[in-house]
């Protein structure tokens, strides 16, 4: 071993050859000035075996190790030798303490008195919460944070499975993390379609996450009818879908122009702002269906059914709508109350929105993301959602090829 090397030996355990999760880990040690030797592997057999290997990883510095062990901790290579997670005492709130492990959105588990504990409510840039005296964890946002709380540092005692090292039997896994307009659109639709039949056959949650450009392409009709057969649980919206649906409602137009001719209407431009209005006065959107006022839409629906929903607003919001929550922290509060039970999310014409979900999902959720501009899923998997599939089309053509496979 060359003089003044610092050295540390990880393992990696699970799927990682056919996910080539060893050689980007291999990969991030070379890329990033160290270099490794391979003490032990053992690959699995057959496509459902698992396969381990120990790697010593060596580096010309203390700092440069601690780098690499940090990078390549996050896709599941874990020190040898195992010992209980530390942690230390908030000092303020709103501030994780100095050096704090900030988390992913896989799954995640933390040593306390020499037990695996399972981390809840997993979540992407977050704190890990540890209660000691309950043996218990879960991640928590930076802006929860009180003075006393136990907060996790560095990454001993802490283990992250990423979902690539996990056996994938499903095409929805195999086609995760692809956009393409060259793709055939029919197979990808085929696969969301079996995705959320097997999502609610194993009694879990359905999120759509959807944008204003659901209603101006016609396709309010069709997420009422996702709503009425049982297909959307839990509705993340901001107010310009809620309004344009309502406005669609009241007056026959999205943004003023008229859906069943395509031309603008007389005075259309006055149509949302007059929405607002109405059902500021009646109170809520919910008060508007009591009264009889709404009569169809996506928002009607949601009533009817008792489907919950969180619309949060934006600096560019007319009005807003009574239901919209202008402050982000609170909306982002709501959002994390209605996510644990999800199995699946689609999210449809919206990018912040899309984005902010993804960013409050745990990695086993699985995402499909349909926008008429590809960057819009490029982004959300850049920051880290990388259990997402995409198609790149309009939002009714989308919507309507969804429906006709969830009627077969």
């Amino acid at each position: 071993m060359p003089k003044n090397t610092f050295v540390e030996e990880v393992e990696l355990h699970g799927h990682i050859i056919d996910s080539l999760l060893l050689p980007k880990v291999l990969d991030t040690i070379l890329t990033r000035g160290g270099t490794y030797v391979i003490k032990n592997i053992k690959i699995g057999q057959r496509q459902e075996d698992p396969s381990h290997v120990r790697v010593e990883v060596h580096a010309s510095s203390a700092e440069q190790l601690e780098e690499l062990l940090d990078i390549i901790h996050d896709h599941g290579a874990l020190p040898v030798h195992d010992s209980d997670c530390q942690t230390v005492v908030a000092d303020m709130a709103g501030a994780f303490p100095e050096g704090f492990y900030c988390s992913t959105n896989f799954r995640t588990q933390v040593r306390l008195a020499g037990d695996w504990i399972e981390v809840e409510d997993q979540e992407m840039d977050c704190g890990i919460l540890v209660d000691l005296d309950e043996s218990a964890a879960r991640c928590l946002p930076m802006t929860s944070v009180r003075p006393g709380d136990r907060i996790a540092v560095g990454r001993q005692g802490i283990r992250v499975f990423p979902p690539e090292a996990q056996h994938r039997s499903e095409l929805f896994e195999f086609m995760s993390s692809a956009v393409s307009s060259e793709k055939p659109k029919g197979a990808t639709v085929r696969e969301i379609a079996a995705a959320m039949k097997r999502t609610r056959s194993a009694g879990e949650k359905i999120l759509a996450v959807l944008g204003p450009a659901v209603v101006h392409t016609g396709g309010s009709q069709l997420v009422g009818w996702l709503i009425r057969n049982g297909w959307l649980d839990v509705l993340f919206a901001g107010n310009a879908l809620a309004t344009h649906d309502m406005e669609q409602a009241f007056y026959g137009t999205s943004l003023g122009v008229s859906l069943d001719r395509g031309l603008p209407a007389a005075e259309g431009h006055e149509h949302h702002l007059r929405t607002i209005n109405s059902i500021r006065r009646m109170g809520s959107i919910a008060n508007s269906v009591t009264l009889g006022k709404l009569q169809s839409g996506i928002m009607y629906e949601c009533v009817k059914a008792k489907i919950p929903f969180v619309l949060a607003g934006s600096i560019r919001d007319d009005g807003p709508l009574p239901d919209v929550i202008t402050d982000a922290l609170v909306a982002q509060a709501e959002m994390r109350k209605l996510i644990p039970g999800l199995g699946f999310c689609l999210m449809v014409a919206t990018t912040l929105h899309s984005i902010a979900t993804g960013n409050l999902l745990p990695g086993w959720v699985k995402v499909a993301c349909i926008d008429i501009n590809p960057a819009t899923v490029t982004k959300l998997m850049d920051r880290g959602s990388t259990q997402t599939i995409g198609i790149v089309s309009d939002a009714e053509p989308f919507l309507r090829s969804l429906v006709q496979e969830l009627q077969g």
